[in-house]
């Protein structure tokens, strides 16, 4: 019996856990703000706004369906928008080469809820969007946001149209100017704690690391394009090589096919000048193959970390496994981060044909996400014409 005459359990002092550090969540709201004003003040009248919401987006979403448990290399992401046959290994099982399908057409799936959803998904998306307006206006937008997933996802409602709505909100509550996919998704990774003193702090962890990755991309797509747009100053202003440099700039990878039906011309001369790119060392090849070759811009293409030759032994080298030495010397190690261009280096370059190859590329991975619909669903015609601006489907993956 304690002094107020309440009966208590003995141990029911130690069983209470020590309150939450309130200073913890404010350093996480301040670091998550300050990352966001720092990515829309670096966008506000950029050039290559649209080429980067057009890679944030494909990053996004490849980042959202990881957390999902949707996973899917960026690899065979960016194969399958150009609607190229991945070359899997052949040992895979049918099952497994369906499952890298299903993924690739999950990940396209939030791609239309992000940029154009359609007429349910809308409805689904205005209901979280009325859900985070519902918030107190007191709160910090943040704050705000983050206390509205927890409302949605604890009512049972889907990812995606909050996930959505979240990029709206941003802009409504003018933390950013352009929809730029920041939506926290590693606070719904299966290991993060739910208890809402830990998963406060971890969304807003989440989205300063998107920002910041954001950030990095943004400097990095400018860094290469403005490279590579020297790199071709002799060219004449309506050359199809400054068209070609733009795109490499915008999408992750880019093949022959669908340089020619963007450009209206052969796929023999859309080769020509991505082999002059190459040979000049503007573009680099990430595929390492003889058909259907996939280029990417130098210094902007880490699929080429990821797309590996194929192995062949050598012959000098004899029976026994190899020994692993590594050359201190000879270790890569990473570029050191590079400013962000001056608005007077900006001001030297003509943007038009990079604003114009943007609606080329949206068409790519719209007609991509309905091929990949119609595989699953048994009514893709595999004789059918190719969606304008785009490679061909791959139905046989």
């Amino acid at each position: 019996m304690v002094a107020d005459g309440l009966a208590r359990p003995p141990l029911d002092g130690l069983m209470q856990s020590a309150p939450a550090d309130p200073m913890v969540l404010a350093g996480a709201l301040a670091e998550a703000a300050a990352a966001i004003a720092r990515l829309d003040q670096a966008l506000a009248g950029h050039p290559l706004a649209q080429a980067f919401l057009y890679r944030s987006r494909l990053e996004s979403v490849r980042r959202m369906a990881a957390v999902d448990g949707q996973f899917i290399d960026p690899w065979h992401l960016a194969a399958t928008i150009e609607g190229l046959r991945l070359r899997m290994d052949p040992t895979l099982r049918i099952i497994d080469r369906g499952d890298i399908l299903d993924k690739a057409r999950f990940a396209l799936g939030l791609h239309q809820w992000i940029v154009e959803p359609d007429f349910d998904q809308e409805g689904e998306v205005q209901r979280a969007e009325a859900l985070l307006a519902g918030q107190p206006a007191s709160l910090p937008p943040l704050i705000a946001a983050a206390e509205g997933l927890r409302v949605w996802i604890e009512t049972g409602e889907t990812r995606p149209a909050m996930r959505s709505a979240l990029i709206r909100f941003w802009r409504k509550r003018g933390l950013l100017r352009l929809p730029i996919p920041l939506t926290g998704a590693a606070s719904l990774g299966s290991e993060q704690s739910w208890e809402r003193e830990d998963w406060l702090p971890a969304f807003l962890r989440a989205v300063e690391r998107e920002a910041a990755d954001a950030l990095d991309l943004l400097y990095a797509m400018e860094r290469a394009w403005c490279e590579a747009r020297r790199g071709i100053a002799g060219h004449r202003s309506d050359s199809h090589v400054t068209t070609a440099v733009d795109l490499l700039a915008a999408a992750p990878v880019l093949s022959a096919t669908t340089l020619a039906r963007i450009l209206g011309i052969a796929i023999k001369s859309a080769l020509r000048i991505l082999d002059a790119l190459l040979a000049t060392g503007i573009a680099i090849e990430v595929t390492h193959r003889s058909k259907r070759r996939l280029f990417g811009l130098q210094g902007l293409a880490p699929l080429r970390g990821v797309v590996q030759p194929p192995y062949r032994p050598d012959p000098s080298r004899g029976p026994g496994r190899p020994r692993h030495d590594v050359d201190a010397e000879a270790a890569e190690v990473a570029p050191p981060r590079r400013p962000p261009l001056t608005p007077l280096e900006r001001r030297d370059f003509d943007y038009t044909a990079l604003e114009e190859t943007m609606a080329h590329l949206d068409a790519v991975v719209r007609a991509s996400r309905s091929a990949l619909r119609s595989i699953a669903d048994g009514t893709h015609a595999g004789g059918r014409k190719p969606a304008p601006g785009r490679a061909d489907p791959a139905p046989d993956c």
